[in-house]
C-alpha cells in the first residue's frame, strides 16, 4: 500500500477498502470447504485473502490418544484457547494489511461454544479478546443439522465425532450472547447452494469495495468442481488449509 501525499505535503493514507467476514459452526459444517471455494470464486473479480483460525483439537486428540494419555477438559481447552488466539491475532494483523474481501475460516467463537459444550463456563479471557480484536463485519453461521454433519466426518474419515457431541455443539454456539447477530446460512446441502448465499452476503457488505461484481457463471463453476472433486482444499495464497 503506497502513502498518497497530502495537502499538506505529508504523506496520507488512502481509505482502507477491506471487508472481513468470519465463517463458524460444528464440525462438519463445511467451513474450509466454504472457506476455500468462496475465496477463489470471489479472487476471480475482487482482491481475496483466505485465513484459517485452527485450535489444534484434532493434532492434540490424535496425540493423547497415541500416547494414552487422558487430559482434562479445562487443560485441553486451556491448549485449544492459546493455539485459536494466537492464530486469530495473527491473522487479524495479517488482515489489516489487506485492502479487499478477508475471509476467516473460524474464530474465537468456535472455541466458546466448544466450552459450553463441554460443561465449562464462558471464561474471561476469549470474551475480552473478542471485544479487543476489530469485529468482523459479518460472522456467517453454517447451520448443518447434527446427522448431516456426522455423515460428512465418517466420510473423510480424518477424525471422529458422536452425533449427541455435535448436537451439543450446535446448541452452544446457539446459546452464544451475539448469536443474534450472526448471519445464519443453510449448510446441509451442497455447496454451489452455500457459495450463493455467501457471495451474496459478502456482496452486500462489501458495497464501499469498488467494484464488488458477482462472479461469472462459469468461473462459479470450475470453482465448485474443483471444490468437490476429492483435493484437499487450498486456501486463495496456495497454502493448504491446516486441520482445525
Amino acid at each position: 500500500m503506497i502513502p498518497r501525499a497530502s495537502t499538506d505535503g505529508r504523506p496520507s493514507r488512502r481509505p482502507v477498502r477491506r471487508v472481513v467476514v468470519a465463517l463458524v459452526g460444528i464440525d462438519g459444517a463445511g467451513k474450509t470447504t466454504a472457506a476455500s471455494a468462496l475465496g477463489r470464486l470471489l479472487g476471480t473479480t475482487t482482491p481475496t485473502l483466505v485465513l484459517a483460525n485452527p485450535s489444534g483439537r484434532r493434532t492434540m486428540t490424535a496425540w493423547t490418544a497415541r500416547l494414552g494419555l487422558s487430559v482434562p477438559p479445562r487443560i485441553l481447552d486451556l491448549l485449544e484457547s492459546l493455539v485459536r488466539a494466537v492464530n486469530v491475532l495473527t491473522n487479524h494483523l495479517r488482515a489489516h494489511r489487506f485492502d479487499g474481501v478477508v475471509i476467516l475460516d473460524r474464530h474465537l467463537h468456535c472455541q466458546q461454544a466448544l466450552r459450553t459444550t463441554r460443561g465449562l463456563p464462558r471464561g474471561r479471557f476469549l470474551a475480552a479478546l473478542t471485544r479487543m480484536l476489530p469485529a468482523s463485519d459479518v460472522v456467517v453461521f453454517l447451520d448443518v443439522s447434527p446427522e448431516e454433519a456426522f455423515r460428512r466426518i465418517v466420510v473423510r474419515g480424518a477424525d471422529t465425532e458422536r452425533v449427541e457431541d455435535l448436537r451439543a455443539y450446535r446448541a452452544g454456539y446457539l446459546g452464544l450472547p451475539e448469536f443474534d447477530g450472526f448471519r445464519r446460512v443453510d449448510a446441509d446441502g451442497p455447496l454451489p447452494g452455500v457459495l450463493d448465499e455467501l457471495e451474496e452476503i459478502v456482496t452486500g457488505e462489501g458495497r464501499h469495495l469498488e467494484p464488488l461484481p458477482r462472479a461469472t457463471g462459469r468461473s462459479r463453476l470450475i470453482v465448485s468442481r474443483r471444490a468437490t472433486a476429492g483435493r484437499r482444499p487450498r486456501g486463495v495464497d496456495g497454502a493448504a488449509a491446516p486441520a482445525r
